[in-house]
């Protein structure tokens, strides 16, 4: 074969490592003396020396290691996968604000509007991590309201259930998924829409909204279901209508807002079962209406939005950091999936803007992840 050039050595460490800066998973064709080699096959004595030789994969793998595959006679890396967004499969409608709850592989949508606002509806659709099936339809019509829990065991309340036009017709019904219909259960207590929840079937939280069209009409309240009733909880400092929320009833984090008194804003807070603390706030003030979250309240991601953003953010527990991962398509006024993970989160449908029409896509966030792959010329 040809020989490797010592451009290709010299990234070699003395640990038999290749220097992760330099490393892409290909070996670029220019550091290969023979054009006519297209894959590594054996390795010269004075490389073999430098890579160890293994039948398969070593037993354990660091960032940078790289091995001859004598079972395979291939070269292979461990290396680190970036974080991206990809398409998954579309919906049957193109709704926006649609209550949403689940998991990437697991999801569930109700309720919405087809952009821009014609009648409202109660249709459910059911994600299996491929495409969408039809679901029980809900008791009340409605349009950004809230929800949590899983696909077989979720809530949904809240919303507005006619467009005059604006929102109106404000509802505090609530109503418990079993993962083929939907039940009337006590009602939330106050007619709202927009919102942060997240949660369980029997320990789910709601933090803020809207309560009627007119200003000032912002909630600062928190209310928590405990699978029969709802109960108060502790105010939110800064009152905004459209929280998004990640995380459980005793750790949960709300951030960003709509319009209010004091405009969009990044505002982030944490609720530990009791009481909001105000912490580190998130980065991107346009991601302030129909934003969506994912996660923990140590590990959450905030991403979309409207006005239309492709933005995505990521909270380690202290501070939030713009991901180099962005959305394909930027959409405002998705259903949020609250349920999903920091690594595993999923925006679907919602509102283009401009121009304003709505879309049935699905897009799926994958985080960073370390993998082998196999070094190869290009």
């Amino acid at each position: 074969m040809g020989t490797i050039k010592r451009t290709f050595a010299n990234s070699l460490t003395g640990t038999g490592k290749l220097d992760a800066t330099n490393l892409d998973s290909n070996i670029p064709a220019a550091n290969i003396a023979d054009a006519s080699v297209t894959n590594v096959t054996t390795l010269p004595e004075s490389l073999g020396q430098a890579i160890k030789s293994v039948a398969g994969s070593p037993p354990s793998q660091a960032v940078g290691d790289i091995w001859y595959n004598t079972i395979t006679g291939t070269l292979k890396n461990y290396v680190t996968v970036a974080a991206a967004w990809a398409a998954g499969g579309n919906l049957s409608n193109s709704f926006a604000g649609r209550i949403g709850f689940g998991t990437q592989t697991a999801a569930l949508v109700a309720g919405g509007y087809p952009p821009p606002v014609s009648p409202i509806s109660s249709v459910t659709e059911e994600y299996n991590g491929a495409s969408w099936s039809p679901g029980g339809s809900m008791n009340t019509v409605r349009a950004i309201g809230l929800g949590f829990g899983t696909q077989t065991a979720g809530v949904a309340f809240g919303g507005s259930t006619t467009w005059s036009p604006g929102f109106t017709g404000q509802t505090g019904a609530t109503e418990e998924y079993n993962g083929s219909a939907w039940t009337t259960v006590n009602p939330y207590g106050v007619n709202l829409y927009y919102g942060g929840a997240v949660g369980t079937q029997t320990a789910g939280i709601n933090v803020g909204g809207l309560f009627t069209d007119s200003s000032p009409n912002q909630l600062a309240t928190t209310k928590e279901y405990d699978g029969t009733n709802w109960t108060s909880g502790g105010n939110i400092n800064t009152v905004g209508n459209a929280r998004r929320g990640s995380g459980t009833q005793t750790a949960a984090l709300a951030a960003s807002k709509a319009p209010g008194p004091s405009g969009p804003t990044t505002v982030t807070e944490e609720y530990n079962g009791t009481s909001w603390t105000s912490v580190n706030p998130s980065n991107t003030t346009s991601a302030y209406r129909g934003v969506s979250t994912g996660g923990s309240q140590t590990a959450s991601l905030l991403f979309g939005g409207s006005p239309s953003t492709t933005v995505t953010e990521e909270y380690d527990g202290t501070s939030w950091a713009i991901n180099p991962a962005t959305l394909g398509t930027p959409v405002g006024s998705s259903s949020q999936i609250g349920g999903g993970t920091a690594t595993a989160a999923i925006m679907p449908g919602g509102e283009l803007n401009p121009p304003g029409a709505g879309t049935n896509i699905t897009q799926e966030y994958t985080g960073a992840f370390n993998a082998i792959k196999t070094v190869t010329t290009s």
